[in-house]
C-alpha cells in the first residue's frame, strides 16, 4: 500500500495523508517540505521512500500494533544517531552513544509508535537529514522536526494497511 502526503505550500506544517480511500490530517516539519533536505532544517523531505519497519513502546500498549511491517520493541537503550560526523549517522544505535542522538523512549508519547521512513539510508549521506519517521502527532498538532505526525487512532488505521512493499510519497505543493 502506498501513502501519499499532499501539502498546500512549501511552508505548510500540516497536510493530508492519503492511504487508499482513507484521508487523515497530519503534521509535517516546522520547516515545511523541501527538495533539498539538510540536517537540522526542520523540513520534511519531498520524494518517495520505503517504509522500513515499525518500532513501538510495548510498555505503553496492551498489544502490539497490527501491521504487515516488520516490528521491533523500543527499549530504554534505543537511540537514533543524528550526528553527521558519526559513522552511525541516520541509524538506530544502542545508548549510551557518543555524538548527537535522539533517545527513542521519550517521556511524551510521540515515539510510542514509529514507522521508520527509508530516507537517506541507502546509502547514507552525511548532513542530508536523519531520523525521518511517521509517528504520533503532538496533542496540539504542532509541527514535527521533519517527520510526519498522525493522531493515535489514525496511525493505528494506517499501520493495518501497510506491508513490506509499502512506500510513502511526500508531494510538493500543486502549482496553481
Amino acid at each position: 500500500m502506498n501513502i501519499i502526503v499532499q501539502t498546500q505550500s512549501f511552508a505548510a506544517t500540516t497536510a493530508v495523508l492519503i492511504v487508499g480511500n482513507n484521508r487523515f490530517d497530519c503534521t509535517l516539519g516546522r520547516g515545511g517540505v523541501t527538495l533539498e533536505k539538510a540536517e537540522g532544517d526542520g523540513a520534511t523531505p519531498i520524494g518517495t521512500y520505503p517504509l522500513r519497519q515499525l518500532i513501538y513502546r510495548a510498555d505503553r500498549m496492551d498489544a502490539p500494533p497490527e501491521t504487515g511491517l516488520p516490528c521491533e520493541v523500543l527499549t530504554p537503550d534505543t537511540g537514533w544517531c543524528e550526528d553527521p560526523a558519526d559513522p552511525a549517522y541516520n541509524t538506530k544505535v544502542v545508548l549510551p552513544h557518543t555524538g548527537g542522538v535522539d533517545r527513542m523512549t521519550r517521556d511524551d508519547a510521540l515515539y510510542d509508535m514509529v514507522v521508520v521512513i527509508g530516507y537517506n539510508d541507502d546509502p547514507v549521506e552525511a548532513g542530508r537529514g536523519s531520523a525521518i519517521f511517521m509517528h504520533l502527532a503532538r496533542p496540539d498538532f504542532t509541527p514535527t522536526a521533519g517527520c510526519v505526525g498522525l493522531k493515535p487512532d489514525d496511525l493505528r488505521k494506517v499501520l493495518k494497511l501497510l506491508d513490506t512493499s509499502s512506500h510513502i510519497t511526500i508531494l510538493p505543493p500543486r502549482a496553481e
